[in-house]
């Protein structure tokens, strides 16, 4: 017989369910995590006495510098002190990570300074006058906007990947990820253009391709003219980029999926996975958001690739067929698409809709991509599905808005167009239940894989469904 007693208590469990759990008691600070705080105030009182005025190297190191490489240092020792893992507790009771007063605020003062970056550069040129002395060491020549926006990203790609380095220490494939976007971003996005600005040669990005890059590819203007004046370097790059477009990005799509551009190399991504990381969680992954990232996404490719169309039968004919409306049209798209969507938008609204809003929404490299993906790849993410207790980790922690956990409590590989192949999901796992993996073909993947054409024509007629593979 039940004592009565056990029964009554004055608990209301699905009330307090929604309320902010217990908090663990605060771990003692680091002495170093405390030393680099105060560098970091000590760099950031620097730069505000280098934006009055001061220039030089010492201002530049003491400032920039110093924060840069004491913030790296302070996330190092704070995240010494933990257990290795995925540690989300308050994630979405925080300020900054849970759409709070501070993350609203954080997606304004970013969104705020991509517009003045675009629009109004001038206003920033104290901040450009500092970097001098780093473009004339790179580029010889004085910072302008633009070197200024590739430094602070570049920086940001490299002391939040250090981060992520710390925060996924118990993941070789998270850290091996993270390593090479920092690698690419360094090498190939940052030092690699300015150097060849030095020697007079094309700013030309060799992990950037069309379309996602689709001046490389247009016939005039500040595109493949421009690079091909350069002579035979010119020549190179034009032929780089091609072949890596039309040739190497399928082959590559093809043994590894999306994830060996979109995870491993694209800067876009990099900055995603690195300075996004604490907001991949507010990606939406409601189907009625799938609905709109397919129409949308898809979209900006049909675009662009109409855009290059046209630009080139009007250089074919010397204007004659479509006068300056394909001028125009470039215009519009390289306003509306290349610096509202993809700057402001896609790095903005990180703190609101989630890191990955232009990858997910606007990427015409992500389409394509995630076409080829989804039809001929041999990449898939594997489930044990009698393992999954549903705890929703995985759908949390995916920034591309995928219900990750649909899949894996029916059983089914998860084979999404937009899949970008981070792994997170996998590493957030507690019971190992997703597996990355690359088949020996691309037929096995999932029922009616082998006829990858007639499975696109009726995804395009079907609507979306969560734990489906219609998208």
């Amino acid at each position: 017989m039940i004592d009565t007693r056990f029964l009554q208590y004055a608990r209301d469990e699905e009330r307090e369910a929604f309320q902010r759990p217990p908090v663990a008691a605060a771990r003692a600070h680091d002495p170093v995590a405390r030393l680099a705080q105060v560098a970091m105030l000590l760099g950031g009182a620097v730069i505000v006495v280098a934006l009055a005025g001061w220039r030089g190297w010492l201002p530049l190191l003491l400032g920039l510098g110093l924060l840069a490489t004491a913030t790296a240092v302070y996330y190092r020792a704070s995240y010494r002190g933990r257990h290795p893992g995925i540690q989300h507790d308050g994630l979405f009771f925080s300020s900054v990570t849970g759409r709070g007063i501070i993350g609203w605020a954080l997606g304004i003062l970013l969104t705020a300074f991509y517009v003045v970056l675009y629009w109004f550069p001038a206003r920033l040129e104290p901040a450009i006058r500092m970097l001098d002395p780093l473009s004339h060491l790179l580029a010889r020549r004085a910072a302008d906007h633009w070197f200024l926006y590739g430094t602070l990203y570049t920086l940001a790609v490299l002391v939040f990947g250090s981060r992520m380095l710390m925060r996924y220490r118990h993941n070789r494939y998270q850290q091996i990820r993270t390593a090479s976007v920092m690698f690419f971003q360094l090498g190939f996005a940052f030092l690699l253009p300015n150097l060849l600005k030095a020697f007079n040669q094309p700013e030309f990005y060799f992990t950037y391709f069309w379309p996602l890059k689709p001046e490389y590819l247009w016939p005039a203007g500040f595109g493949m003219g421009w690079i091909l004046d350069s002579g035979r370097v010119g020549a190179f790059m034009i032929g780089w980029g091609i072949v890596m477009a039309f040739l190497a990005t399928p082959v590559l799509t093809y043994f590894y999926g999306k994830r060996w551009y979109c995870s491993w190399v694209c800067g876009c991504g990099g900055l995603a996975e690195t300075l996004g990381d604490p907001f991949r969680q507010l990606s939406n992954k409601s189907t009625r958001a799938w609905r709109v990232e397919r129409v949308v996404v898809y979209s900006v490719l049909v675009l662009v690739v109409i855009t290059t169309i046209l630009l080139w039968i009007n250089h074919a004919t010397s204007g004659a067929v479509f006068g300056s409306s394909s001028a125009s049209l470039k215009k519009w798209y390289g306003f509306y698409i290349g610096a509202l969507f993809s700057g402001v938008i896609g790095v903005g609204f990180y703190p609101v809709m989630g890191a990955r809003v232009w990858c997910r929404f606007g990427c015409p490299m992500a389409a394509i991509l995630g076409i080829q993906q989804k039809l001929w790849s041999r990449f898939r993410i594997t489930t044990n599905g009698g393992q999954c207790m549903s705890c929703g980790n995985c759908s949390t922690f995916c920034e591309m808005g995928i219900d990750v956990r649909a899949y894996a409590q029916q059983g089914l590989n998860i084979v999404r167009s937009s899949c970008v192949g981070c792994g997170v999901c996998a590493a957030v796992c507690p019971r190992g239940v997703l597996k990355l993996e690359n088949g020996r073909q691309a037929g096995d993947r999932y029922p009616g894989a082998s006829r990858p054409f007639a499975l696109l024509r009726r995804t395009l007629r079907k609507k979306p469904r969560a734990g489906s593979y219609t998208g």
